[in-house]
């Protein structure tokens, strides 16, 4: 049994006992959420799809960790002006373990 949920802008195939790394949500490690936004479940029973979301079905996860990906260097410069900027950039994730999936 899968399921396709949608978090944080982007969208994952999830399955009990998964670990997947999304964009940060709110919450203490050892913490149970609930993904609400699932848009597809494969199913013993055949595949059920949402319109836009499956209704009634939800995904149970435990936050693992909270932590940041890994930096991104950025630098721009504008010729002729004497111009130029560096910067850098450590976007927030959560570490999360799928426990189940409730159609």
């Amino acid at each position: 049994m899968y399921a396709i949920v949608k978090t944080g802008g982007k969208q994952y195939r999830v399955a009990a006992g998964n670990m997947i790394i999304v964009e940060k949500i709110e919450g203490e490690p050892e913490t149970m959420v609930e993904l609400d936004e699932v848009l597809m479940v494969n199913a013993d029973s055949g595949v059920t799809f949402g319109a836009p979301l499956v209704v009634g079905a939800k995904v149970v996860a435990k936050i693992v960790e909270q932590g940041k990906n890994k930096k991104i260097n950025g630098f721009t410069f504008k010729p002729k002006k004497n111009e130029s900027r560096r910067y850098g950039h450590r976007q927030k994730h959560t570490k999360l373990r799928i426990e189940s999936i409730v159609v």
